[in-house]
């Protein structure tokens, strides 16, 4: 999975090919990942308050996380491209503070449209986040870590869900939802002095050297990888958006952060699980993930109105989902090789543009046929993703990875 880029020294900090990784500058990924994840879904936490204040129905309120996501899904190629050049640190410092900024306009405004450009604006800066990390992550370390590196910064990902959604949403419900996205604009200030202090700087892409390009889909096994990170996080989004209306539906309206804290805390436990052992069994463990997360929604479906089972279908839920994203970046870069960074680059799109959708999914589906139709829309997009992943045994999810 190294590129030519890797190979690139950083100037200053670490370095990359020691004999251990970085810890401070990786957990400043982290935190960066924490804050792009959590400015994403922190709204799924506070539907029903922010609907109220904005003077807008929860399915329009659900579609600030479809409006951030589409900002993600239309600039996250083209801005990399634009930006492939830069110093890797002056990049990540400019995203982080596009978040600071984008926060702070949602958490200010008066005005639904205003409100919606804002959560735009904070997609766009997550484009260019979700295209850089991962990657900057392999490149702080060495080739036999640079699973568990992208591990670790991942893992900012479930601690937004475990701790950052149940958090926000009860300081939403206590002192207003604005106030929520005040304490992602503090903690975002605090980052830029941690990334500027802690993480190594890369040059950006030497001249002359191609950008991301769609000749990437005729690698064998990537466009399995891309269609089931398409399928997967839209059967995720559908339901993880609309949680808080799932759950008002089901009479455990005032357990929202509860439940978001019990998925969350899964989710921490599925990252450690695919982090530790997803050099030997990247196959076994997307699997496993599928059937979890189909299991939760199942579960979901038949008796949401029984606390404990909700409480046990979540944590099905997010055993299955919190080691995703490094399951499915991970086997995009195996399955592109060289064309590692193309590969990552539509699977930012794509994630993305599945976020987009789900909002939009979900909002029809709540106005179709109600709270309840959440979990089998999740099911019946979860099959295709089974059969694809069992089918992609030779590329995309080998049963052994490639050295």
């Amino acid at each position: 999975m190294r590129t030519a880029e890797k190979n690139l020294a950083p100037s200053g900090g670490p370095e990359p090919g020691g004999a251990g990784l970085p810890l401070p500058a990786l957990l400043a990924l982290a935190t960066a990942v924490f804050i792009t994840s959590l400015t994403e879904t922190l709204p799924a936490g506070l539907l029903p308050a922010m609907s109220d204040d904005l003077r807008v129905g929860e399915a329009a309120a659900g579609q600030t996380v479809t409006v951030y996501a589409i900002g993600t899904a239309l600039t996250a190629v083209p801005l990399t491209a634009a930006t492939a050049a830069w110093r890797r640190k002056r990049l990540l410092l400019a995203t982080v503070a596009g978040f600071a900024v984008a926060n702070t306009v949602t958490a200010l405004s008066e005005h639904y449209l205003l409100t919606m450009t804002a959560r735009f604006a904070a997609g766009v800066a997550a484009g260019l986040a979700w295209a850089l990390l991962a990657g900057y992550a392999r490149r702080l370390a060495p080739p036999h870590l640079e699973g568990r590196a992208i591990a670790i910064a991942m893992a900012g990902i479930p601690v937004a869900l475990s701790l950052g959604v149940p958090a926000g949403t009860f300081l939403g419900n206590s002192v207003g939802w604005r106030a929520a996205f005040l304490l992602m604009t503090a903690l975002t200030i605090v980052l830029l002095g941690w990334i500027a202090a802690a993480v190594p700087d890369f040059p950006g892409r030497r001249a002359g050297e191609r950008g991301p390009r769609t000749s990437v889909l005729r690698v064998p096994g990537v466009a399995p990888v891309l269609f089931v990170t398409l399928a997967f996080v839209l059967a995720h989004t559908i339901l993880y958006t609309y949680i808080a209306t799932f759950l008002d539906g089901a009479g455990m309206g005032g357990s929202t952060d509860l439940v978001l804290l019990v998925f969350g805390a899964a989710s921490l436990t599925g990252i450690w699980i695919v982090g530790a052992h997803i050099h030997r069994r990247l196959r076994a463990l997307t699997i496993a993930g599928t059937l979890l997360v189909g299991a939760g929604a199942a579960v979901l479906a038949l008796a949401a109105g029984e606390p404990a089972l909700v409480y046990a279908a979540v944590t099905l839920w997010g055993l299955g989902w919190g080691g995703a994203p490094t399951l499915l970046q991970t086997a995009a870069g195996d399955a592109a090789g060289a064309e590692a960074d193309a590969a990552q680059a539509m699977l930012v799109t794509l994630w993305n543009a599945a976020m987009a959708g789900g909002g939009v999914a979900g909002g029809v589906l709540l106005g179709a046929f109600g709270h309840g139709a959440f979990p089998w829309g999740t099911l019946v997009l979860l099959a295709p993703v089974l059969a694809v992943v069992l089918a992609a045994r030779t590329h995309g999810f080998p049963a052994r990875r490639r050295a």
